[in-house]
């Protein structure tokens, strides 16, 4: 016959040594953290997109987005900017792999991209406002255009910030693949570059 364990009233009987249980998952604090911060960014630039709608079409006076944005640069941006993710999804294979090498240059890549990203940002800015006279304060179009497509540059340069930030530790040898935060910094670029496919869509597109 055979043996049977008993416990006493209130006790639970020890599993299996090794057992962990089925269904058992271990957070990351700082990937709940990241998930929840991206989650509060996209509530924000949501905000920021219905703003721009809801007051799109209703200035008295120009300029208007169709008289004044540049659909060639515009693209030449976009596809530098969505190029970049394919870059830092590359770079974070080579880092799982421990191809800190083949890691640093993705990595480069894609901070190069992300800087040429800013850098037609800011002759997009010179030419409406040099040429069109298109300033933040001139119209709704400009207030509201400036203050979406600025948040969003400014994201752009944090995360060009954390990247060259990341390059220098890792170059140094003082970043190792058990460190999460190559995860979350490409987490947070992905998110930037998602951002921006809507607002491309919203201002470049649907907008004019």
């Amino acid at each position: 016959m055979s043996e049977i364990a008993h416990t006493t009233s209130g006790e639970l009987a020890a599993p299996p040594q090794g057992w962990e249980g089925e269904g058992t998952s271990h957070l990351d604090p700082k990937k709940v953290g990241m998930a929840c911060f991206l989650c509060s960014e996209a509530a924000f630039f949501m905000t920021l997109l219905v703003g721009y709608g809801l007051y799109l079409g209703r200035d008295l006076t120009g300029p208007t987005p169709a008289e004044v944005l540049s659909m060639p640069l515009v693209i030449v941006n976009t596809i530098l900017l969505l190029s970049s993710s394919i870059t830092i999804a590359l770079a974070m294979k080579r880092y799982e792999k421990s191809e800190f090498g083949q890691f640093r240059l993705f990595l480069g890549l894609t901070i190069f991209l992300g800087a040429a990203f800013i850098v037609g940002t800011g002759i997009e800015w010179k030419g409406l406002i040099e040429d069109h006279g298109l300033t933040i304060s001139r119209n709704l179009f400009g207030t509201t255009f400036y203050t979406l497509i600025g948040f969003h540059a400014t994201h752009v340069t944090i995360g060009l910030i954390m990247m060259s930030t990341l390059l220098g530790i890792q170059a140094a040898g003082r970043l190792g693949t058990d460190s999460p935060a190559a995860e979350l910094i490409s987490w947070y670029w992905h998110f930037v570059d998602g951002v921006w496919i809507v607002v491309f869509c919203l201002v470049y597109v649907f907008g004019r």
